[in-house]
């Protein structure tokens, strides 16, 4: 079953509008090129449009590429030899305001998600189409700007929330918010998103937002401000919704063969066969642009890729503190990292892109003992490498095994520590990983955040989930947690007070008076 590939045709109009305003230059107007007033006039209109606000999810600086890297290599679990310091000095808390590579992209693209979005906003409800239609393109883009805010807020802290596309009658530009209000925004966004979008949709629609992803953000919103009663209550309506299941592989959550299944709350949608052949970087976007993903070349093993991104040794080990109920590895650690393998197995090395590990690096000391990324890398199917940069594989944002951790988490900040068993229990099961309830019985609130901590970090390592929650547990003010970092991940040594956010980009500073940079840079 394949998923809907967004056709983003507006998407040149799309950039065209955002950019209205922003530069003091003469510019021929093509007079050809569609403009507002003669756009949004049909329900092809509101649909292309809100299309083009997924388009966003599609670029370098969102999940094409830097995104992940944002996500994942401030976590314990992951680290950065890259020799391009915009990747390696994310782990090491290290970026410098004068260059904005990189983080500076992710920020500029969330806003173009952030203007496409508004403009659905904005035309949307004067279009005269079938009301249902006309609610549910609204809802999906209510969905996408909490979505884009979202990444802001948690990136950046304080940020500009513009609500519409067009100049506010106060001026062109947009004063920042407290990260309080940016989060009360967001919380805002996707109520009326899960007010207005449908569970599920037709084959031909799977990949657009539903009322799971909206709950899924909003809870996570809640989760975030350690708002654990409203949290629980959007995660219980995900599972009472009764769409999401586990898939009984693990590894299928991560290749291109099995998309957008039942674990799938919300994923971006990616493929080697849709769209241009040209890699989408930076600028306005063209027709020529594939709709691929960077994220192989990027984290792919030595030889195979760029190597940019590694798990982190610690993680390795954690994997290996607990076997199956038929005393094998946990399954998640094989899917996860390619490395030798036949420690663990006793068997020949899991083949990846046409050979083995110890064909690969046997005379090589340092890489035979290294450890590389295999989950979201295109090994298993008929590519050597991925040296072309065009990997097809979605981009799971939001898998049914991560409503279920926080749900778990949320009973357990609540005094339901005992009923918090159930759900855990519930992603041990599908590795094979022993009962819980037997092996630790009655363990303490304080007990199972720990066993939590734990869970969390084998099932999502390489999914961008890491550094999210030790901020968010409050690890990093902990002294005795922030030491087990820097035990962990040396990276941390080099954290400093304020750097949990990242920093503004200081062209966006030196552009907008209203704009002041996050402490510590």
């Amino acid at each position: 079953m394949r998923f809907l590939l967004f056709n983003i045709s507006i998407v040149t109009l799309a950039g065209g509008l955002l950019l209205t305003g922003c530069e003091k230059k003469l510019d021929q107007v093509n007079p050809n090129a569609p403009t507002v007033g003669s756009f949004w006039k049909t329900s092809d209109d509101a649909t292309q449009g809100v299309n083009a606000a997924y388009g966003s999810l599609l670029v370098d600086g969102t999940y094409m590429r830097f995104t992940p890297i944002l996500l994942d290599v401030r976590g314990d679990d992951i680290r950065s030899n890259s020799p391009w310091t915009a990747v390696s000095n994310v782990g090491k808390f290290n970026l410098g305001t004068a260059d904005g590579s990189g983080y500076g992209w992710t920020f500029a693209n969330l806003y173009e998600g952030v203007a496409r979005a508004n403009q659905v906003l904005d035309h949307v409800p004067s279009i005269g189409m079938d009301a249902t239609l006309r609610n549910r393109i609204l809802g999906e883009a209510y969905f996408l700007r909490g979505l884009y805010f979202y990444h802001l807020v948690n990136f950046f802290g304080s940020v500009p929330m513009p609500l519409h596309s067009a100049a506010s009658a106060s001026g062109f530009f947009v004063q920042q918010s407290s990260e309080a209000d940016g989060w009360k925004q967001i919380i805002s966004d996707l109520q009326k998103a899960v007010a207005s979008l449908p569970a599920s949709y037709a084959t031909a629609d799977l990949g657009r937002a539903t009322k799971g992803a909206a709950l899924a953000y909003l809870g996570k919103a809640y989760l975030f401000n350690h708002d654990y009663t409203n949290a629980a209550i959007q995660f219980k309506a995900i599972i009472d919704l009764n769409v999401y299941s586990l898939v009984p592989n693990y590894k299928d959550n991560f290749t291109d063969a099995n998309e957008n299944n039942k674990e799938s709350v919300f994923e971006v949608q990616f493929s080697r066969s849709a769209g241009g052949v040209d890699l989408g970087w930076q600028g306005i976007p063209s027709t020529g642009w594939g709709k691929t993903s960077a994220r192989g070349i990027t984290f792919a093993a030595r030889g195979f890729g760029w190597t940019d991104v590694q798990p982190a040794r610690s993680v390795y080990d954690e994997f290996h503190l607990e076997k199956t109920k038929t005393g094998k590895i946990d399954p998640r650690l094989l899917a996860t990292m390619f490395y030798n393998d036949t420690i663990d197995t006793h068997l020949a090395s899991t083949p990846m892109y046409k050979t083995t590990f110890q064909a690969m690096y046997s005379a090589n000391p340092a890489d035979f003992n290294d450890l590389f990324c295999r989950k979201y890398e295109n090994g298993e199917g008929a590519w050597p490498d991925e040296f072309d940069w065009r990997s097809g594989i979605n981009e799971r944002l939001v898998r049914y095994a991560d409503v279920l951790l926080m749900y778990a988490e949320c009973l357990n900040e609540n005094n339901q520590t005992a009923q918090a068993y159930t759900y855990i229990q519930m992603v041990r099961d599908r590795v094979n990983l022993p009962d819980l309830a037997t092996t630790k019985p009655g363990m303490s609130q304080a007990q199972l955040r720990d066993q939590l901590a734990h869970e969390r970090l084998l099932e999502f390592c390489l999914e961008g989930h890491r550094f999210d929650d030790i901020r968010r547990w409050g690890w990093l003010k902990d002294a005795t947690k922030l030491a087990l970092l820097k035990a962990r991940d040396p990276e941390f040594n080099s954290y400093l007070p304020g750097r949990e956010y990242l920093p503004i980009p200081q062209a966006e500073i030196d552009n907008n008076p209203g704009i002041k940079q996050n402490t510590g840079y």
